[in-house]
């Protein structure tokens, strides 16, 4: 395991393929998505939501929406600015943004691996959501943004990896975030022999990002394969998710800080705090950081989910002390990733917007697969998985071939 195959993928016109792909539709505002698309009618937008072009489209008129989208992608077919593949290859992409560089096999594989538990993965998802991925892709077949898997590092995967990156790309382009996207093709099929007995040899993998998509796929009528990028544990990144709370619930500040001392050595920082390593957590309220390390008997140190800081975090503090039992749904809580600055969640809480800030140590990918091995489940907001993939790079559309 795991089941990989190649596939005919639609790639984004050569000539300028950062004006094709797009970030997921997630990271723009509705007004920044709008002027993309009106802007550019290459944008892969328009094969995300039609409604940004069509306004009258909204409402309860999903096959219209999904007609629009089939006949947006004739017309990129038409135009070019999608190209399908002749010949069927494995991929190994590579990104660079931010002085890191990451690599890795772009391929699809069959979701049975996911189904048997070949595929281990550590969260949980929403309904809605995945209903609303299943539904898209059952109706456009059109699979855009990959699942990213991580495993143990690999001397034969990596010998393959090392060979291409030193060959010309098949695409090679600077998008607007300054990121630097290659891919080069595996079409041989003595390498593609090769590459998928390396991949089936592989003892376990485990889901790094992507849990919703990987559940919408296994939500579809028939079995498919799924658009997947593997990357092994040494090249993927994990930021922390910080919180930001906007009350204190019922507790004063005296209470709440008496409250933190059952579970918490508490020590004022002249500074902001940034945790340096696991089991400490930063505070910040009326103007003074703590640093909090939690209590030996505290929280569950042989368990690998009890001893996560932000299931510590919510167990301790979030829950009993402030009243959220649910992160994924209370409103008073809001996620920040490691991306932005400590001094941007403390003038947040200086004016006025939030009362706490709490900052965390990344999770380590061990723990990720420790939690994973143990059948467990991550708090929500646990991890912020990088490389975040362009979507519309390398397209799987599914067909009888292909599932």
């Amino acid at each position: 395991m795991p089941n990989i195959k190649p596939f005919n993928a639609f790639i984004p016109a050569t000539q300028w393929p950062e004006k094709v792909v797009t970030r997921p539709l997630e990271d723009y505002s509705t007004g920044e998505a709008k002027l993309i698309a009106s802007e550019n009618e290459c944008s892969f937008l328009h094969l995300i939501n039609p409604e940004l072009e069509r306004p009258y489209l909204r409402g309860n008129h999903q096959e219209l929406v999904f007609k629009k989208i089939a006949n947006n992608l004739r017309h990129f077919l038409k135009k070019e600015f999608l190209v399908r593949q002749d010949v069927p290859a494995i991929y190994v992409y590579r990104v660079t943004h931010d002085d890191a560089v990451q690599t890795g096999i772009w391929t699809l594989t069959h979701i049975d691996d996911y189904l048997q538990a070949h595929i281990k993965k550590h969260e949980l998802t929403v309904a809605r959501r995945e209903r609303l991925l299943t539904e898209y892709l059952q109706h456009t077949r059109i699979d855009a943004n990959p699942v990213l898997i991580t495993y143990p590092p690999d001397a034969a995967i990596d010998a393959v990896i090392s060979h291409y990156v030193e060959e010309k790309p098949l695409l090679d382009f600077t998008f607007t975030d300054q990121s630097r996207h290659q891919v080069w093709a595996i079409n041989s099929v003595a390498e593609l022999t090769l590459i998928k007995e390396a991949f089936a040899q592989l003892p376990v993998v485990y889901l790094a990002d992507g849990h919703h998509r990987i559940a919408a796929v296994a939500k579809l009528s028939d079995p498919v394969y799924f658009s997947t990028v593997y990357m092994n544990t040494q090249e993927i990144k994990i930021l922390e998710f910080n919180r930001l709370l906007r009350d204190l619930g019922e507790s004063s500040p005296a209470q709440f800080l008496e409250g933190l001392g059952k579970s918490f050595i508490l020590e004022k920082q002249h500074s902001a705090f940034q945790p340096a390593q696991l089991h400490e957590i930063g505070m910040y309220m009326a103007k003074q950081w703590y640093k909090l390390v939690p209590i030996r008997g505290s929280y569950q140190a042989n368990d690998p989910v009890g001893q996560l800081d932000v299931h510590i975090l919510q167990e301790n503090i979030l829950g009993p002390l402030l009243g959220i039992h649910d992160p994924r749904t209370d409103a008073r809580i809001t996620f920040s990733t490691g991306r932005v600055p400590i001094a941007a969640l403390q003038q947040q809480v200086d004016n006025g917007l939030y009362t706490l800030a709490f900052t965390l140590f990344p999770v380590a990918i061990s723990q990720l697969m420790a939690v994973a091995d143990a059948d467990g489940v991550m708090p929500p907001k646990s991890t912020c998985v990088e490389p975040k993939f362009l979507v519309g790079l390398l397209t799987n559309y599914f067909t009888e071939e292909n599932s």
